[in-house]
Parts: structure tokens; sequence; C-alpha cells
């Protein structure tokens, strides 16, 4: 499928975040960002405690941890609650251990059940998160376990061994399955990935037995552990990015970081060797996304209007309950007897386009399209095929219902994390939405007065991070205003451009990047 195509991860770090860009032929098509020390990730194992019982919802509040309180469904148990429960009691100190590996597993949960009969308040739980804090929503929850690793996913309580649909030749199948048998202990299971397909058998059973000490750590963290409290934390998102979309199609792996750039070549050493000389440190002076044309991008992308070619332009709106997208044609004229063919011309680019915004923006739950009407059914069938091969790339769970008579196309998409963008409509950085921009004097006097502050402090190193405006205006002239306040308060002062920094706003950080202001 992307035989042709060129795939680049470039990734940003900074104090208190990670992004991390995937361009498809120096196209952004992903945009991922990771808070430093947030915890609360997807594929985190939590020992919690049941706080609240909802017998209407048929769910329960738990506490991991989290300012809001994470939510679990009685579905979301999974049919292997009991033995998981079995487990997680044996665990409390001056019990007899029970081991997965010898027990007897207790008998499933019926998909129709009640989980007060399951769940008490107090109780303590081993859970997962399935979903992020999104919004006003604390964490979803799931007891269904599994570790995901490169080939294979690891299913506790359970002597299964699921081959993923994508890999068709029998031969294949029997091989991997024969593979995993001989390394998988008792009431263990595994799910084969795809990229199990083209993987030694040795990277499967080591993939295998490396999931299987990871549970099994997590177990025994459980016996010194008091809920609230984390027993087993997913890699990094870069790493799990780098896990699911490594492959031959990738070019080049770019970081800014040195202590990243080990990290990530340590992992793509351990999980494809072959691909470790793709793992690039960026030293340029340029930002690392300004000199990959994908700062441009961003700013360009997240926009409320989206161009497209000759004129026709997206309109995207984010509301708490679903996101509306409206297809505009713009000034394209074409005569009347061809103005079934230009909607359709125009409704093809659009779906192109909204494909790759979902993407972009990790945009979840319900999406509405409303496309330029077209009168006959095969046009409208032309672009619901044509969607549905144009989404084919995302790995979201989706679906997409065919246009309605209104002209309008119904899609559902998984989001397991917040929102890449959750505000469209920016306040301006300039003047924050009072129409009124400080004089560059103001701006001179403040700095000023702020550095002055800091220096009477004991201070004698400041990092001023500034837009490209500003940095221009402090170093310009034989002697520039930095010159003059290194002279004036005897201290270092670096400034450093950021294109995503407000046109007339400061950062002043020490050597570390922190702030040296008190919030």
């Amino acid at each position: 499928m992307f035989t042709d195509m060129n795939r680049e991860l470039i990734i940003n770090v900074n104090p208190t975040e990670v992004s991390i860009a995937l361009c498809e032929d120096k196209v952004l098509v992903e945009l991922n960002k990771e808070q430093c020390d947030t915890g609360f990730a997807v594929g985190d194992i939590y020992l919690g405690r049941v706080r609240k019982i909802m017998p209407g919802l048929n769910a329960a509040f738990v506490n991991i941890g989290h300012e809001k309180d994470a939510f679990i469904h009685y579905l979301d148990l999974g049919e292997n609650f009991a033995s998981l429960s079995r487990v997680v009691e044996s665990r409390v100190p001056g019990k007899r251990t029970v081991k997965v590996e010898g027990m007897k597993l207790e008998p499933h949960l019926a998909k129709e059940g009640r989980i007060g009969d399951h769940l008490q308040v107090g109780q303590t739980v081993m859970v997962q998160i399935a979903k992020e804090a999104i919004s006003t929503k604390g964490p979803r929850l799931t007891a269904d376990i599994s570790l995901a690793g490169r080939n294979v996913v690891l299913v506790p309580f359970t002597n299964k061994v699921y081959v993923s649909t994508k890999i068709r030749s029998n031969a294949a199948k029997k091989r991997l399955r024969k593979v995993a048998l001989e390394v998988l202990p008792q009431n263990f299971g595994v799910i084969i990935r795809t990229a199990a397909a083209e993987a030694e058998d040795i990277d499967i059973m080591q993939d295998i037995l490396s999931l299987v000490e990871r549970w099994n750590r997590a177990l025994g963290a459980m016996r010194k552990s008091e809920a609230p409290a984390r027993l087993m934390s997913e890699m990094s998102r870069v790493n799990t990015i780098i896990r699911d979309s490594l492959n031959d199609t990738f070019s080049q792996i770019s970081v800014d970081d040195e202590a990243m750039y080990n990290e990530i070549k340590s992992y793509v050493h351990a999980i494809k060797p072959d691909m470790e000389h793709l793992v690039k440190l960026y030293k340029g002076k340029v930002p690392i996304f300004d000199n990959f044309d994908v700062a441009k991008q961003i700013k360009s992308l997240f926009a409320k209007y989206v161009s497209l070619r000759r004129g026709a332009y997206l309109i995207i709106e984010h509301t708490e309950a679903m996101h509306v997208i409206d297809v505009n044609s713009g000034n394209r004229t074409k005569a009347a007897d061809d103005q079934e063919q230009t909607a359709l011309e125009v409704n093809l680019a659009a779906a192109a386009e909204i494909a790759r915004q979902l993407r972009l923006r990790d945009m979840g739950g319900i999406v509405i399209v409303d496309f330029i009407d077209m009168r006959k059914a095969q046009s409208r069938q032309t672009l619901y095929t044509e969607m549905q091969k144009f989404m084919a790339t995302d790995k979201a769970k989706h679906t997409i219902l065919p246009i309605t008579k209104f002209g309008l196309m119904q899609i559902t998409r998984q989001r397991v994390r917040p929102i890449a963008i959750n505000e469209t409509s920016d306040v301006c950085p300039t003047c924050h939405g009072t129409g009124k921009v400080g004089p560059t004097m103001l701006l001179e006097k403040r700095i000023e007065d702020q550095i002055q502050m800091l220096r009477e402090k004991g201070c004698r190193y400041v990092n001023l991070r500034v837009s490209p405006y500003v940095r221009a205006y402090l170093l310009k002239g034989l002697i520039s205003l930095r010159m003059r306040w290194i002279f004036k308060y005897k201290l270092r002062i670096k400034i450093t451009t950021d294109v995503s920094v407000g046109m007339i706003d400061v950062s002043y950080l020490d050597k570390k990047g922190e702030s040296l202001l008190a919030e």
C-alpha cells in the first residue's frame, strides 16, 4: 500500500511536552503531543479503588489518582474479570499468592449482567486505561487487560492464539501459531499482529517472553502498592508510534534532543536493527519544525478555514457533541451543463483533505460532512467509495455511512486521546482579543523591567524565547538592546526564536528551559 511513499518522523522535545509529526511525502498527516510527566496514558495499568456504583448506567467510577474519577462500564470488565479479581485479591499482604500460569480459570462473565454483582464500593481493582481523559470526562477504563508488543498482543487468562485477518496466507498463519504456542505459558494467549508476518521466529518469541515478564512485574508491584497506584506504564508515545508504524517506507526519524535520540535509537536497534541508521540527531540552529516545513503546515492546517485547489475550501467547526465540516466550491464557475461534474470534482478533493484532517486533528466521535449537492446517484456512490479508500490508511476504528438525500455524510471515528487542537479559532496572540497592540517602546520597557527584577534576585543567565519579530528588534544596530542590557545588568542574555510564540510575547527561561518567573 505504501510502496512509493516516503515517510518521515520529526520529533520536537520541549521541557513540558514532546511534539511528534508524521509526514508522508513531505505532507503532515499526523501530529501527536505528549505532555511530560502527566501520566494516565492509554495502555497504563493501575491499581484502582471503586468510588461509586452507578446501577442506572451499569457502570462504576474508580479512583486511579486522576483529578477526575475514571469510568468503567460492565461490558469493559471483560469475560475474564473473575480470574483477574482472584489474582488481585491474592496479592494482598498475608495471603497466598495465586499465579496465573498454574491457576484454574474462573467461569466467564455473562455478556448481560449487573456491575453491582461484581464490584463494590471500596474494592481494589486492576484496570487499564482505554481512553485518556477528554474535556470534562475522566479516563475510560477496561479490566480486559492486554499488553501490546511490536509483533503480538499478550492477553492473560486465556489460552487462545488469534492471527491478524490481514495475514492471508494459511502457511504463515500456521507457522505463527506454532511459534507462539512454543513459548506461551499456560493461561496466556496472544493476538499476532500484521507486523509478525515479516518477523523472524526468534523475534516473535522474545516479544512474547518480554511481555510476560512485564505482566509479572506489574503483578509484583501490586503487593508493594496501595490503591490508587500505577503498576505499569505504557512506553512513550514516540516509541509507540515507531512500534506500530516503522516499516521500509520510513526514510528518516529526526529528533532535536540527545536523550530522546539515544532512547529512540536504542528502541529501534532492539526491534529493527537494520533501520537504526535512519535515526538522526538534529543539531541545526533553526527550530526542527521550521527546518522540515512542519511549523508552517501546522499553522495553515489547523485553521477554521482549509483551502482546497481552485478556490474551493472547507469550514471545520468543533462542538462538544460533534464535528461539522462544510464543503464550499468558492469561486469555481462552469457552464450549467457541467455543474454535476464540478460538484463531484470539488467533493472528491474535499474528501481527500477531510480524511487527512480527521487523522491530523485526531477528530473523534461523530463527524457530519455537508458536501456540495449532487443529483445523480452514481456521483454520490463514487464519492462514498472514494471516501472509504481515503480513510483506509487511518488506523483509528471508523465507520462511514452513504450520503443522504440532503448531501450529508456521517462518519464515526474512535478517539482514545484528547483532540490535537481543542479550539481552532485562536485569540490573537498579539492583542489577546483586545484589539490593541502595545507600542514597541513599552515592550522594550517591559522586558528590561523583568531582566532587572531577575538580576536583583541573583540571576546571572536568562534565555529570552521570542518571536522572530521581537528577536530582530532586540538585536538590531551596532550596539543592540541585548548588548546594552548585558553591560548594564552584568548577566548573560541569550535570545531564542520560536515561531509559535505570540508576536510580542516573551518567555524568560533558565539553562534547562524552565521558566524563571513564578507562576
